[in-house]
């Protein structure tokens, strides 16, 4: 029998099982494709500072996908190898300087810089903890990323212990909401921000994997109730 005899000849159901499995191996593969395929598109923009008689068409006969980013990639690393050394360093105190002289770029630069600053500093705490946050309303429970506490003139107005936290939508958690909740009415989650985010892309089909049905490693730490020598 042919394989578009046996394809024909399967029950509905089976069909509809195979069909799906398809769809399972091919989604995440073509919707991977397609944001990579954007981010190279939108890198290669970066071409257009070049000279248009560096360009790969020019040079080549043929435009090259991908030059643009590895351009933007290899600007960003030599930016921040020479941002490391005291020339750099003075070099970008003075272009900072003169980025703080020019109205509206200058309250414009200084929040994107403070928010990029705390989001991506090594040592920030900002997007380091995921929550469990009773929201939008009572009785109704959501994935929240802690981003700090309350400060400036805010704080004066709030009565207790608060804290910031940062509210994803789904599928895209790059919206959100910001909230400032007392810290008793959040819960502190056992799982990492990749974790969270992954459950959060997924519209919650993807649950994170608890601790005890992972993949043995390395023992874990003894617990503060135990000490090195005791059985």
């Amino acid at each position: 029998m042919s394989s578009a005899a046996t394809v024909f000849s399967l029950k509905p159901a089976t069909f509809k099982r195979y069909f799906i499995t398809g769809l399972l191996i091919w989604i995440p593969l073509v919707i991977t494709v397609w944001v990579l395929s954007m981010i190279i598109s939108v890198m290669d923009q970066s071409l257009l500072l070049l000279p248009q008689a560096m360009h790969p068409i020019h040079l080549l006969g043929f435009n090259i996908p991908g030059v643009g980013a590895i351009l933007t990639l290899a600007t960003i690393f030599v930016s921040g190898v020479l941002a490391t050394n005291l020339i750099g360093q003075r070099l970008w105190r003075s272009w900072e300087q003169l980025l703080a002289r020019i109205p509206v770029v200058n309250a414009l630069y200084n929040a994107v810089k403070q928010v990029s600053d705390t989001i991506l500093s090594p040592n920030g705490n900002a997007f380091r903890k995921a929550l469990l946050v009773e929201y939008p309303r009572k009785g109704s429970w959501t994935i929240a990323f802690l981003t700090g506490h309350p400060g400036g003139d805010v704080a004066n107005h709030l009565q207790g212990d608060y804290v910031s936290v940062y509210v994803p939508t789904t599928p895209n958690p790059t919206s959100g909401f910001f909230l400032m909740m007392p810290t008793a009415d959040v819960v502190e989650l056992k799982m990492s921000v990749d974790e969270a985010l992954k459950y959060i892309v997924s519209m919650g089909v993807v649950p994170p994997v608890p601790k005890s049905a992972r993949p043995r490693g390395k023992p874990a730490p003894p617990s503060s109730s135990q000490t090195p020598g005791n059985s």
